[in-house]
C-alpha cells in the first residue's frame, strides 16, 4: 500500500457490514484517524485490529488536518473513520482530504455502508435524481424556510434527523409541502428493529406519532419530488392514483381513477409518466 489517506466506511449499524477491503487497509495503515476512539475501539477489536488510533473530529481544526497530511507526504499511511458508515456524509473530514490533496498526495476511498444510499435503495421513491442535505436546521423557522425552498424540487430529497426532533420535522413536511407529498422514513437501518415505510405526509406522520417505538434510534427521512398533478385532481384522487400504479399498469390504473372521479384518464396518465 501506498502512502496515502484511505477514507473507510465503517458498519451503520450490523458490525457484519464491514468489507474484507476495508478490513485490509485499517490492519495495514501506519495509523488510523477516528471520530471517537472509544466508539470505534470496539469494531477495531472485533476485527482484531492493532493498528494506533488517534482522534480526529469536527473541533480537531485545521491545524490538526495539515499535521496529518504532513505525515502522508512523509510517506504513512492514514486511515480515516467516522463513528459509523462513510467518512465525510454528513460528517467532519473535508478539510484532511483537502490539505492532503494540496500536498499533492493520493486519497484512497473505499466503497462500503451509507445510511443516505442504503435507505434511498429500499425508499421505493426514484432514485435517477436526488439530493442530500443531511440535517435540516433545527429551529422550526429555518427549517420550514429550507423546505419551502425544496418545494418545487425534480429530485428525491434525503435529509437524516434525530429523535427528537422526528416529529416536528414530519409535522413541518406535511405543513409545508402537503398531505399528500410522499415520504419515506428509514429507521435504525440494519439493526434489530429497522423499520421502513413509506406513505403520505399524514400517515406517516400520524404513524409515528401514534407508535413511541417509532420515534427511537437513528432516521433517514426520504422526500418524492413534487408531482404535477392534472387540472382538478384532488389530492385523494392522487393517492389512489398511485397506489393503482403500484399493481397495475399505468394506463389502466389512470382509466379506474378517471372513471370514478370523472376525470380525464389521459390527463391522468400524463401525471403518472411524468414523474421522476
Amino acid at each position: 500500500m501506498k502512502a496515502a489517506l484511505y477514507v473507510v466506511p465503517t458498519p451503520i449499524g450490523n458490525i457484519g457490514d464491514m468489507t474484507l477491503r476495508s478490513v485490509e487497509v485499517l490492519q495495514a495503515v501506519d495509523v488510523i484517524a477516528a471520530e471517537d476512539t472509544r466508539h470505534s475501539r470496539t469494531l477495531l477489536n472485533h476485527y482484531q485490529i492493532t493498528t494506533p488510533v488517534i482522534s480526529f473530529h469536527e473541533h480537531s481544526g485545521e491545524s490538526a488536518a495539515v499535521a496529518l497530511a504532513q505525515r502522508v507526504a512523509k510517506g504513512e499511511r492514514i486511515a480515516l473513520i467516522s463513528d459509523a458508515g462513510t467518512p465525510l456524509v454528513s460528517d467532519p473530514g473535508y478539510q484532511l482530504v483537502r490539505a492532503v490533496q494540496s500536498l499533492g498526495m493520493s486519497v484512497v476511498p473505499l466503497p462500503g455502508p451509507c445510511a443516505a444510499i442504503t435507505a434511498l435503495s429500499a425508499a421505493g421513491l426514484p432514485t435517477h435524481s436526488f439530493q442530500f442535505l443531511g440535517f435540516l436546521p433545527p429551529k422550526q423557522s429555518a427549517r420550514r424556510n429550507r423546505l419551502e425552498a425544496l418545494q418545487s424540487s425534480e429530485s428525491t430529497i434525503i435529509l437524516y434527523e434525530a429523535p427528537h426532533r422526528i416529529l416536528d420535522l414530519l409535522n413541518d413536511i406535511e405543513d409545508v409541502l402537503g398531505a399528500a407529498r410522499e415520504v419515506c422514513i428509514a429507521r435504525e437501518l440494519t439493526k434489530t428493529f429497522e423499520t421502513i415505510r413509506r406513505d403520505s405526509a399524514t400517515a406517516i406522520r400520524d404513524w409515528v406519532r401514534e407508535d413511541p417505538n417509532q420515534q427511537r434510534g437513528e432516521f433517514v427521512v426520504m422526500i418524492a419530488a413534487e408531482v404535477h398533478k392534472a387540472k382538478g385532481m384532488s389530492n385523494e384522487a392522487l393517492n389512489l392514483l398511485r397506489a393503482l400504479a403500484g399493481e397495475l399498469p399505468p394506463r389502466k390504473a389512470a382509466q379506474l381513477v378517471a372513471d370514478h372521479y370523472g376525470l380525464k384518464s389521459r390527463d391522468l396518465y400524463q401525471t403518472l409518466i411524468s414523474r421522476p
